[in-house]
């Protein structure tokens, strides 16, 4: 997939490798993105470097008044944040439609902004809060607005010695309103067809101050529809400024006919999204099904992965696997999947897309459960992981394992192991979850056979069976 992965341990050491390596590097953090290029064929970088493990990259400060978002912040530890949720919720919202749990714990926001998608979600709500980007290389930094920042369909100013390491933006007042809409065709892991993201500062006597209305996934960039913005200022959320509003919306789109959706289509529901979303924000309830306590899949972990101390080895993996050390000369030039069935012969942990849709490869990397077909192997240098072999103990299956064969949550098995993976690390996180959170656990994870109804009632059945002493049963590889 490569031919150099070099993990720096620090922000200087990776400016300095792309100062060096320039055109033929790549930077990887998530890799929720790079990896699927790369197996397509679409990138073909000789050198990767890796800032995941740098300490400090994966901050959100909020001094004076301004946001600012770290490199290697993922989607979930923005959805995480307390303040971030109630003064900036449009931008919670789109980093929990992103992906499925694992996704969002291994993607981050700098990387959804440098793909440059025009339907990547994230980067519709930090147009309309008008937010910044800072690019930084050996020869300095350069702070670029949004428009500045992109270029076309996936183009960007960045160029190939730079690192986007900061994302700022002015935090919204108290008061301030904001949500994010998207349409997919389908509830999770989906690529927008349309987004929208609106934010509106009220005065006291509910007129409008300041609007800002963005769409995305209809052009070759995010477009903020200003006419409906000005339309909005001095105005009451009635319903003929509601109307009127989604209308000069729909004009500012300028879409294209694709495999989603036809330009009409598009047009048609940005108008219908940016009056549902007016409407939310008028009536307070864009936050109505949006979970008090959100499921992230960081079972008994604060959602951060532990910087890399010392530099990574050069020649081969140093790793634990289900507690036990393993050294393996190779193996760098594939994926973390590959790695756990190739290289250490576990072959439990299942490949069914290798694309990050099916969550059959579902493990726990450092306390935190990620797909590992999206992982690069090197990454497991110096990390703990737990695979589904890894869950019985002393020949007591986990509660999970159990209550899949009792009830029944198994049929031709291939999807198991990512479902119960999932489950654990939920489980982990939560002793008590509700039928919601269960449901919101396995959104990354696909069944053929079951219907999930199976799969539910085993995930209800081992909360019960939590702190209750384990059956004994053959260890199990799912």
């Amino acid at each position: 997939m490569w031919n150099r992965y070099l993990q720096p341990t620090s922000l200087a050491e990776a400016l300095q490798a792309l100062a060096e390596y320039r055109d033929s590097a790549r930077v990887i953090n998530g890799g929720t993105d790079l990896i699927i290029e790369i197996e397509r064929k679409l990138r073909a970088p000789s050198v990767v470097v890796d800032i995941s493990r740098i300490p400090g990259l994966d901050a959100i400060r909020v001094e004076g008044g301004v946001v600012s978002i770290g490199a290697g912040v993922t989607h979930n530890q923005i959805v995480n944040h307390p303040l971030l949720r109630e003064r900036a919720f449009a931008l919670a919202r789109a980093c929990w439609e992103v992906g499925a749990p694992q996704i969002r714990n291994r993607g981050t926001v700098a990387g959804n902004l440098v793909t440059a998608s025009p339907a990547n979600d994230t980067i519709t709500p930090l147009w309309a809060l008008d937010a910044t980007v800072t690019l930084t290389s050996a020869r300095g930094q350069r702070h670029l607005t949004f428009p500045e920042f992109y270029k076309g369909v996936r183009k960007t100013a960045l160029a190939p010695d730079e690192i986007l390491t900061e994302i700022a933006f002015d935090l919204p007042p108290a008061g301030a309103l904001g949500t994010f809409l998207k349409l997919g065709l389908r509830r999770a892991q989906a690529i927008s067809v349309v987004n929208v993201a609106v934010v509106l500062n009220v005065a006291a006597d509910a007129r409008i101050v300041d609007a800002r209305i963005a769409l995305g996934s209809i052009a070759p960039t995010i477009v903020r529809a200003t006419q409906a913005e000005q339309s909005l200022v001095g105005h009451a959320l009635d319903d003929a400024a509601i109307d009127e509003a989604a209308r000069l919306s729909s004009e500012a789109a300028k879409p294209i006919d694709d495999v989603r959706g036809t330009a009409e289509y598009r047009r048609a529901m940005v108008q219908a999204l940016v009056a549902r979303g007016l409407r939310q924000l008028r009536g307070g309830t864009e936050q109505d099904d949006f979970p008090a306590r959100p499921v992230m899949l960081w079972g008994g972990t604060d959602g951060h992965f532990p910087p890399l101390r010392i530099a990574s080895h050069p020649s081969s993996i140093e790793t634990t696997v289900n507690g036990r050390r393993y050294t393996v000369n190779g193996g760098h030039d594939k994926t973390l999947l590959r790695f756990l069935r190739e290289d250490l012969h576990l072959t439990g942990t299942k490949e069914g897309c290798a694309e990050g849709e099916c969550g059959s490869c579902t493990v726990i990397l450092d306390g935190i459960a990620v797909m590992s077909c999206l992982v690069p192997a090197p990454r497991a240098d110096g990390a703990a992981i737990t695979t589904i072999e890894g869950l019985a103990k002393n020949g007591a299956l986990h509660p999970l394992q159990r209550a899949f064969i009792d009830e029944g949550g198994v049929q031709c098995g291939y999807c198991t192991p990512g479902f119960i993976m999932s489950g654990a690390s939920l489980l982990d996180e939560k002793s008590s979850p509700t039928q919601a959170d269960m449901q919101q656990a396995i959104t990354g994870n696909l069944c053929r056979c079951t219907g999930y109804v199976k799969i539910l009632k085993a995930m209800e059945t081992a909360a019960r069976l939590q702190g209750q002493p384990h059956d004994s049963g053959a260890e199990s590889n799912g």
